[in-house]
């Protein structure tokens, strides 16, 4: 039987061994009561890697995201995020259905944002308008190809809303590939952000969960909204124990999957039916054009020789490369990349 080597996002990973052992033995309680102990360690890990004073386990990440706009955005408040970010096109519209927030997409190259482009589109204070009270950065932007904000470029941002009073949210779903990316740590990037949320569910490689990172008061308030959204979780140290479990074991590993897709990139800009630019992949993500063929196209013929990837649009593909993926396997996939012919 042919091997297949999935390449569709990093969500697809499956606990280790070590991962299931530790969610075996873990000891549990009730969560809703704040008695789970290994929900509690996770949530001082968690906090305590990016410098905040609390963090808390939620579901997922677009749950971890909801939050701080319910909550510091608010009800015909505006929140200003980059047009391509996931809590724009890959979150239902919650901000407005649920926390009565109206986003203001805002353009950037390669889905950073920057001050000029920011302070356009700040309302004037005007009873009859909606005021902006929120800014948003997703790091690393998913539908930009993995990219990640430099220091100087997150600082920029964080310095506006500031002089502007607005509050500031991470969407940090890959901070942890942001952080190794840059070689800035994950706790100098939080710091520039009022509120963080970063998954464990991706290349960390856990089943399922977030974690939501800010001020002690704010989690207070987060946890109440949390309940409110249905969040409230019961005996979930069993789910706490993986993401413990990622967080010492699966961050430095990241970096391999940064060299894994840029050895990819590498083999697909060889190739007549790819176009990219292999130095702009930067962490674990890559999206290619396909000039002359329909993505699906592409998709199907690299799935007959064992290679998922996702088609995102008419004529765009998609990679991750995850810890499901060895370094020998994406020697395979290159050739494979290599030997096609469409």
């Amino acid at each position: 039987m042919n091997r297949s080597f999935d390449l569709r996002s990093d969500t697809i990973t499956r606990p280790s061994a070590g991962m299931r052992s530790a969610m075996a033995d873990a000891e549990v309680g009730d969560d809703v009561y704040g008695e789970d102990p290994t929900v509690n360690r996770l949530q001082e890990m968690g906090a305590a890697l990016l410098g905040k004073e609390a963090s808390l386990f939620v579901s997922s990440g677009s749950m971890g995201n909801l939050i701080p706009i319910f909550l510091n955005c608010g009800r015909g408040g505006e929140l200003l995020t980059h047009e391509r970010s996931h809590i724009l096109h890959y979150e239902l519209g919650s901000l407005a259905a649920i926390a009565g927030a109206m986003p203001v997409a805002v353009p950037g190259r390669r889905g950073i944002l920057r001050e000029q482009e920011l302070a356009s589109r700040l309302r004037p204070a005007a009873y009859h308008l909606p005021q902006t009270r929120m800014v948003e950065v997703e790091n690393t932007h998913n539908l930009e190809g993995g990219n990640f904000y430099r220091l100087e470029e997150l600082e920029e941002v964080s310095a506006f809303a500031k002089k502007h009073a607005l509050s500031m949210h991470m969407d940090g779903a890959r901070l942890f590939n942001a952080a190794i990316a840059s070689g800035v740590a994950a706790e100098r990037l939080a710091s520039l952000a009022d509120t963080v949320t970063f998954c464990l569910s991706k290349g960390l490689g856990a089943p399922v969960g977030s974690l939501l990172c800010g001020s002690a008061e704010f989690i207070a308030e987060a946890r109440r909204v949390r309940k409110l959204l249905g969040g409230g979780m019961r005996q979930v140290g069993v789910l706490a124990a993986a993401g413990i479990y990622a967080l010492e074991h699966n961050i430095d590993r990241l970096a391999e999957d940064h060299e894994h897709a840029r050895r990819i990139a590498g083999a697909l800009a060889e190739t007549r039916w790819a176009a990219l630019d292999p130095n702009e992949i930067t962490t674990n993500i890559i999206f290619f054009s396909t000039p002359g063929h329909p993505a699906s196209r592409v998709v199907e013929a690299l799935a007959q020789r064992g290679v998922r990837a996702s088609t995102m649009g008419e004529s765009s593909v998609r990679m991750v490369t995850s810890l499901e993926v060895s370094g020998s396997d994406t020697e395979e996939v290159c050739g494979i990349i290599r030997g096609l012919a469409l």
